[in-house]
């Protein structure tokens, strides 16, 4: 028998009917002839509580969760250990589930791992068969897309699961490390916080931290920003064919130019003005050549979450939400989680199965499909350029786009027109590029006219993610003289930096390079994957915003003050983004087979080791933090005895007082002129 474990139940549903329907069905599994299809829940096991490797003696709080202590941390499993974790189905439908599949392992002789194609899908399926001590073959599904054409070629095409278990390492070591990181570090500098009077839960995060200290540091540039003036030389020259503008190019030893080749000298600005004005010039050098341009790659999540963030204004969280249910519920579009702008050189030849589809799936995209030519290779058919998965693109699946969501059609639009746009011809274009000398002075112009639209008929101009000048030059020829007809100094200042918006930042993450200054670490950091993964990164933006380090103002995000006061607080290492972006790198290699993932835990140890040490010496005042209560000396709990503290409710903003010991005893009194109010006793303390 063979069993297939899909990583949802929806996924083996699509899978039983690939193999042609349920000929019976089971509780937690189908039967499709001599298959029998079962499935997980997502997560089946998640990383036990730190609470787990604490001490018995360790005293707990009123939710049975055990006090945060200095002399606890650094919390370091010698033996990591695995809960079953709750899902839709709740604890007792995991529980049951995972009861189910090992009935369903006894009776098999090879399973079929259906996880989804990444690190946390490859996991999920081995952590299962793991626990279960599967010993025989496991072969492997890796499908591009969860229609009924795309599982049946995946089924057709099973591979041995050994080949992926690299995926399956690399997911345990980040989980590990992201534990170790997260739940030492926050405790750390959360208590840290604690001793300096503030009220506020410090999480740290491995790729969270630095996420927010490049926004922090963007936010502070723009406000320390000094505006320089200086001018620009534009001029207007007349050719006997036609008119054409440019740009004043100052020599090297030009005077009045500060440190960046700007000019800010006025007087010399006013008088090259007047050197030229109504003069005449000679064209001293002319280029015509005839260009290209190839059609746009395919959309990496990255890269579709920029195009919609910028034309739609949706968020990072929110693209990922539509483009997962475009692949797993409506089964439109191809698995969204990749970092590839490429397709498979054999793909090529399932363009007209494509334009088929997407004839009966989206029919108002009709006039485009019948112009596209399924016998144009673009650049993005390219083995070479491969990942794991491919660009994000439509489906063989005959569906019907009527039925999306607004925001879901919008994202689906930039998808069909993108892949639509591999079909049409290159854009062809005529570039020309100038310089007049007049005056001893040099100008210069550049413009491009476009002679064939080719693929610029399916995607707008604001789809595009480059962009060319149109000024129309005219045809003339070295040796021309020209009149300067009109001279002006344009007055401008230097710009500050634009504040990060969701699809600026998830690019940021992602090219992590530019931002740093040193540029051995910049060599590095280019050939790494960045800060987090494709599918990670919007969800990191997300929990900065849901644990308030970020706020949306407009379109963009903005560092609060308790965000800027946990960057602060903590040392480089920690918020770096150069030490997290080469773990990153290290996973991949973990990933590829190349990689040592115990080697790498190891080092995350004696990091977290170190800066826990750091943390406990010292303190630290958060701002937009609560400050921590006072305890009164002269107010006591009339129950306990033990001093009363009073609080500022988070919501009504009212005074109250309660018993500082809490959570041992949960005496409160309100408040009445500054004085706890004793109701007992029908009387305000005096």
């Amino acid at each position: 028998m063979r069993l297939i474990i899909a990583e949802k139940p929806s996924l083996g549903k699509d899978i039983a009917q690939a193999l042609g329907g349920a000929t019976a069905k089971g509780s937690g599994y189908v039967e499709c002839g001599t298959d029998v299809v079962t499935w997980c829940f997502g997560h089946m096991f998640e990383e036990a509580e730190p609470d787990v490797y604490l001490p018995d003696d360790v005293p707990k709080l009123a939710n049975g969760k055990k006090q945060w202590r200095v002399e606890d941390l650094p919390i370091i499993p010698a033996e990591w250990q695995l809960n079953i974790r709750g899902g839709d189905e709740g604890d007792d439908g995991v529980e049951r589930q995972v009861k189910t599949i090992g009935k369903l392992l006894a009776d098999a002789d090879v399973v079929i791992h259906a996880g989804d194609p990444d690190r946390e899908g490859q996991l999920i399926i081995d952590r299962i068969l793991a626990h279960h001590g599967w010993k025989k073959p496991v072969l492997r599904l890796w499908p591009n897309s969860q229609d009924d054409a795309g599982l049946k070629k995946a089924l057709a095409n099973l591979t041995d699961n050994q080949k992926y278990a690299g995926y399956g390492a690399a997911a345990m070591a980040r989980g590990k490390a992201d534990w170790l990181i997260g739940m030492n570090l926050s405790r750390a500098f959360t208590l840290r916080a604690q001793r300096g009077g503030s009220r506020a839960l410090l999480t740290v995060g491995r790729v969270q931290t630095p996420t927010l200290a490049l926004v922090v540091q963007r936010d502070r540039d723009i406000e320390a920003f000094k505006p320089v003036p200086f001018h620009n030389i534009v001029a207007a020259f007349s050719h006997s064919t036609a008119p054409f503008i440019a740009q004043w190019v100052a020599r090297e030893d030009q005077e009045g130019l500060d440190a960046e080749g700007r000019l800010v000298r006025t007087d010399i600005a006013d008088s090259l003005v007047a050197k030229i004005k109504g003069g005449k010039g000679t064209l001293s050098e002319f280029a015509q050549d005839k260009g290209k341009r190839n059609q746009p790659l395919g959309y990496s999540l990255a890269a579709l979450t920029k195009a919609a963030s910028a034309k739609y204004q949706l968020t990072a969280a929110r693209v990922l939400e539509i483009c997962q249910a475009l692949y797993e519920t409506h089964k439109l579009t191809s698995y969204p989680r990749t970092d590839c702008r490429y397709l498979a050189e054999a793909q090529h030849a399932e363009a007209p199965a494509v334009l088929a589809a997407l004839k009966h799936s989206a029919p108002e995209y009709g006039d485009l499909i019948n112009q596209a030519d399924p016998r144009i290779k673009s650049p993005i058919w390219n083995d070479k350029k491969l990942t794991a998965h491919n660009a994000i693109i439509p489906t063989l699946h005959k569906g019907d786009a009527s039925k999306l969501s607004v925001d879901e059609k919008k994202v689906y639009d930039l998808i069909v027109r993108r892949y639509l746009a591999q079909l049409f011809p290159v854009q062809e274009v005529l570039k020309t590029t100038l310089a007049v000398t007049i005056a001893g002075e040099r100008f210069e112009a550049s413009g491009i006219v476009v002679t064939k639209n080719g693929w610029r008929e399916v995607t707008p101009a604001d789809d595009d993610d480059s962009g060319d000048g149109q000024q129309v030059l005219p045809v003339m020829k070295q040796g021309d003289e020209v009149l300067c007809a009109e001279a002006q100094r344009k007055d401008t200042k230097t710009r500050a930096p634009n504040r990060f918006t969701e699809g600026t930042l998830l690019d940021a993450m992602e090219s992590i390079h530019r931002y740093v200054p040193n540029p051995d670490h910049r060599k590095l950091l280019r050939e790494s994957d960045g800060l987090g993964t494709s599918p990670t990164r919007p969800v990191i933006i997300e929990d900065l915003k849901r644990r308030q380090f970020l706020a949306v103002k407009g379109q963009h995000l903005e560092s609060t003050p308790l965000g800027r006061s946990l960057v602060d607080a903590l040392p480089e290492v920690v918020k770096s983004p150069v030490l997290t972006a080469l773990y990153e790198g290290q996973l991949s290699d973990i990933q590829a087979g190349n990689g040592d993932a115990e080697q790498f835990l190891a080092q995350q140890v004696t990091m977290v080791c170190d800066q826990v040490r750091l943390a406990n010496d010292g303190s630290v005042t958060v701002a937009g933090a609560r400050p921590a209560p006072q305890i009164s000396q002269v107010y006591k709990c009339p129950e306990c005895g033990k001093g009363l503290a009073r609080h500022i409710g988070a919501k009504s903003k009212k005074p109250f007082w309660s018993c500082s010991g809490y959570p041992g005893c949960k005496t409160s009194f309100p408040d009445v002129k500054g004085r706890p109010y004793f109701a007992k006793d029908k009387e305000v303390a005096k």
